[in-house]
């Protein structure tokens, strides 16, 4: 099962600033396709993929990669 809080994570990002999603993927260097099946869950996000869209939209991959909170105790 692929996790999809990255992918939530750019998805808010792109709506927040107003881009379509076709956008991001072009200057990703992705087809409509290939990002659509990794904001969906169907393709996994790599590191690379992370750089990719991050320069694209001009963000810190720590943007979209966020340690889970610890519990104490």
């Amino acid at each position: 099962m692929v996790d999809l809080k990255i992918p939530r994570r750019i998805q808010g990002h792109i709506n927040d600033i107003g881009l379509k999603q076709r956008v991001v993927a072009q200057k990703s260097g992705y087809t409509e396709k290939q990002f659509s099946a990794m904001m969906t869950g169907r393709k996994k996000i790599t590191a690379v993929d992370i750089e990719r869209i991050c320069f694209a939209l001009n963000v810190s991959p720590s943007e979209f990669i966020k340690p889970e909170s610890q519990k104490v105790g």
